[in-house]
């Protein structure tokens, strides 16, 4: 398997802040959305648990870059905390001890040869920007484009791979329409879809300023992280099922992926779906999907390459609504059914399904005019007990793996690099410390947070150290 790589492929693996770092108002941090999110009302998180301290990572950075080299990891994939940076998300005030932070760790990697990617954002919106309302407002773009030109500025001379925004879906209807992620915001069929269009906005922006002010000294390149699942119709000869699972895709890849790589604006079957729905229900206020101004840079363009954070597969059908009420399940007109053959880890909707990834990526080259990709996050989940000799992980790894050298070597697919999620078992945002994703257990239990790799860990260092001779000889 190792020899169907290329030679220059990235093994990584990948953390947040807000999930590993602690220190949530440690040396003039601010605090962050999931800071309020989590000390507000009770019953939000599993156990009333928080990122307080999480795995100390703030203060134990040394522990982790000692597990990233146990690994052998060609790539580490980590996010800025914009609020350690910009305290109140502005650059009129620069958090000094932030930024020795973030030196440290980008210097500390290069120095044992390992390549960070840097994502901007991963959920920790500066409360402070909030507060002025946060991702619902068009002004968020414009500032969300001075912080990425401040770290641009003063990382972007070691940071060679950037992500502005991880999983703006996940932001948008989990924070916004949801209301189980901070803010914790429950606005039905309208701010879900204000949320990614700002955010798309922001990302667009900041794509732009890299490219004409960074890009020409610093020669690195930027994209921001989408999430999808893999769909397919229940019944594969029914035309309502094959529509579903198009448009089951269309709101969730192509919400994010179609304006950036293929016209610059929405899919018009999601746009179609939305506008009908709001039709149907007598909502009179204008489309609520919204338009791409022709006086800001254009989105269409604005990835180097296509970042894909890949968890499960999906088979579809035409449901899901939610009776006379504006929501995005309604617009979706599309109900997930998990298929029995398919194993689940840990947690109830994340079905094991590896040869998905392979259906996806082929289906990304398809219709995405054959970008390089990057899979930023895949991973296997583990609840109850802690099982160091993890052996469905590791044969999770191994399968999964094996696809995605399929979608290379016989698809055509041109994957560069693989980040499993997550380097350390970390705070998985409302599951708490109740879902372990990490290649490295970390001990809750003790001051020290204790770091010990699990079997799944060991496999991957092989693999990877597999890959690393194969590419010598």
């Amino acid at each position: 398997m190792a020899n169907m790589f290329p030679c220059d492929f990235a093994w990584g693996a990948g953390t947040a802040a807000y999930q590993i770092e602690g220190g949530w108002d440690a040396d003039g941090k601010g605090p962050s959305i999931w800071d309020t999110f989590c000390h507000g009302e009770r019953g939000r998180v599993f156990g009333e648990q928080s990122g307080d301290v999480a795995c100390d990572s703030y203060e134990l950075w040394e522990e982790d870059l000692k597990c990233i080299q146990q690994l052998g990891l060609t790539h580490y994939r980590l996010s800025l905390s914009w609020a350690r940076l910009l305290p109140d998300g502005t650059t009129q005030h620069v958090n000094h001890k932030g930024v020795q932070y973030y030196n440290k760790v980008i210097n500390d990697l290069l120095s044992c040869n390992v390549s960070p990617m840097v994502t901007l954002y991963h959920f920790d919106l500066p409360q402070a920007l909030q507060d002025q309302g946060g991702w619902k407002s068009p002004g968020m773009a414009a500032l969300f484009d001075s912080y990425a030109q401040f770290c641009f500025q003063t990382f972007g001379d070691r940071v060679k791979l950037w992500i502005t925004i991880n999983e703006p879906y996940v932001c948008a209807k989990l924070g916004h329409e949801d209301g189980v992620h901070a803010p914790g915001l429950k606005e039905p069929g309208t701010a879900a879809y204000l949320v990614g269009h700002n955010m798309l906005r922001a990302h667009a922006m900041a794509w732009h300023s890299y490219n004409s002010l960074y890009r020409p000294a610093q020669r690195g390149a930027v994209s921001l992280a989408i999430n999808s699942d893999w769909a397919e119709p229940l019944d594969p000869a029914s035309t309502e099922d094959i529509a579903a699972a198009e448009r089951y895709l269309a709101f969730t890849l192509g919400w994010f992926a179609w304006p950036v790589f293929v016209t610059g604006d929405y899919p018009e079957s999601m746009r179609s779906a939305i506008d009908a729905q709001s039709k149907k229900l007598g909502y009179n206020g204008g489309s609520r999907l919204p338009r791409f101004s022709k006086d800001e840079p254009s989105v269409l363009g604005t990835a180097d390459f296509f970042a894909l954070n890949y968890y499960t597969s999906r088979n579809v059908k035409p449901g899901g609504g939610c009776g006379q009420m504006l929501c995005m399940k309604a617009d979706r007109d599309a109900e997930e059914v998990l298929d029995p053959s398919w194993p689940v880890c840990g947690v109830s909707w994340l079905a094991v399904v590896p040869h998905g990834l392979r259906k996806l990526l082929k289906y990304i080259k398809g219709t995405f005019n054959s970008p390089a990709v990057y899979i930023t996050e895949n991973g296997f989940s583990q609840t109850g007990p802690v099982q160091t000799e993890d052996v469905q992980r590791c044969a999770f790894y191994r399968d999964t793996i094996l696809e995605v050298a399929k979608a290379i070597g016989e698809d055509g697919v041109d994957v560069q690099g693989y980040f499993a999620w997550s380097l350390l078992d970390n705070f998985e945002w409302s599951d708490g410390f109740s879902v372990r994703f990490g290649l490295f257990h970390v001990d809750l239990s003790k001051a020290e947070r204790t770091r010990a790799i699990y079997r799944s860990g060991q496999e991957y260092a092989e693999i990877i150290m597999k890959h690393k001779t194969h590419t010598k000889d």
